[in-house]
């Protein structure tokens, strides 16, 4: 598989500079003259996922019209029902749902071992899919739902928090025009400390932290790399907490000609101000640092176009999660671009996720 993340990534580039417009807060409403486009029916299926909440950014948008939620678990939607969120929202069922007239997009919001089956009623029911991570724990499953949506002219858009950041944004600018050269070291973190109730949440699941967190930078990681030719996980359970999460882990993926470590831990005190992502090319080096709130600092070999040789700090808009993502659904919907991630990115970051977790590509 190894070079398919990388030709995905340089596909989508062009979706990703829309994007960045989208970031800076532009929309495709604002050229004088122009009327505004029908809002996109869209709803939600699930309130149970960590990011759940991200329907929130859907209301304000100008783009959408928020249908409606379902969620079977009676306790979750009582507790969803209380959050400004979902207020007003109606409750659906699956089916009610999926047939609402109009209806073009759905975002995936479950427990993540629920993930995929929903997904895949989704797009058998025609609808594109905002399907949050990681993508299950069935590679041969989500296989099928990607290929089911391909061949039926939909878009799988993954949930990856990091893909729209600005930072990121113009990493795959510089990438693009080859600016730091040969890529020959990439190095991330992704932690955080854990409660009690977050640790039982993760150990659901055999692949760890690495599975629930270190799965966004290793979508970065693909996407500077490609897909890996080997990865070899180093699992730690370092709390002394008996509950059998694998808290501590390190994943190494080699390249012919490049390497890189992803760590993810649930015990890093003040994870989130170290989690970053550095890439070191031959010709430069960037560092996005915090990832959350992006600061760049940015190295040449020599002067390129506005940069300096050396380090120099870049300077980075603010960053809303998902503001991005949902603006470049919508011009997908619409027919205005194609997806900014193929499948074949998808496929490959999900394959990395599995073989960083120590789990298999085969279940």
């Amino acid at each position: 598989m190894r070079g398919m993340g990388r030709r995905a990534m340089l596909q989508g580039i062009g979706g990703l500079m829309s994007a960045a417009t989208a970031i800076r807060g532009a929309t495709v409403d604002e050229k004088p003259g122009r009327a505004k486009p029908p809002r996109i029916k869209i709803g939600q299926i699930g309130v149970g996922h960590a990011h759940a909440d991200k329907l929130a950014v859907y209301r304000r948008s100008e783009d959408y019209e928020v249908v409606g939620v379902v969620e079977p678990d009676e306790r979750l939607r009582e507790q969803a029902a209380s959050k400004e969120t979902y207020r007003d929202l109606p409750w659906l069922t699956r089916e009610q749902l999926l047939v609402t007239p109009g209806l073009q997009a759905v975002l995936v919001e479950t427990r993540v071992r629920d993930l995929l089956a929903e997904a895949e009623a989704c797009v058998a029911a025609g609808i594109h899919v905002h399907l949050d991570k990681p993508a299950g724990e069935s590679f041969p499953h989500y296989r099928r739902i990607l290929d089911a949506a391909t061949a039926g002219g939909l878009w799988v858009q993954m949930g990856y928090m990091y893909r729209y950041n600005p930072g990121v944004v113009l990493l795959r600018e510089l990438l693009e025009r080859g600016w730091l050269g040969e890529v020959f070291e990439v190095d991330a973190v992704m932690s955080k400390v854990v409660d009690p109730a977050g640790r039982a949440a993760f150990a659901e699941y055999p692949g760890g932290t690495m599975f629930e967190l270190g799965c966004h930078v290793i979508d970065l990681v693909v996407g500077v790399l490609g897909a890996p030719d080997k990865v070899t996980p180093y699992a730690r359970h370092t709390s002394r907490a008996d509950d059998g999460l694998l808290d501590n882990m390190l994943a190494v993926f080699e390249y012919p000609r490049a390497t890189a470590a992803v760590r993810s831990t649930a015990l890093e005190v003040e994870g989130f101000a170290r989690r970053h992502l550095t890439v070191c090319g031959t010709e430069g080096t960037l560092h996005i640092q915090p990832l959350d709130d992006p600061a760049v600092r940015l190295a040449f070999a020599s002067p390129r176009g506005r940069y300096q040789a050396g380090y120099q700090d870049v300077a980075m808009p603010k960053y809303a999660r998902y503001v991005a993502d949902a603006a470049d659904m919508a011009r997908v919907i619409r027919g205005e671009k194609p997806p900014g991630f193929p499948a074949a990115h998808d496929l490959a970051v999900q394959a990395a996720v599995l073989q960083a977790s120590g789990l298999s590509l085969d279940a």
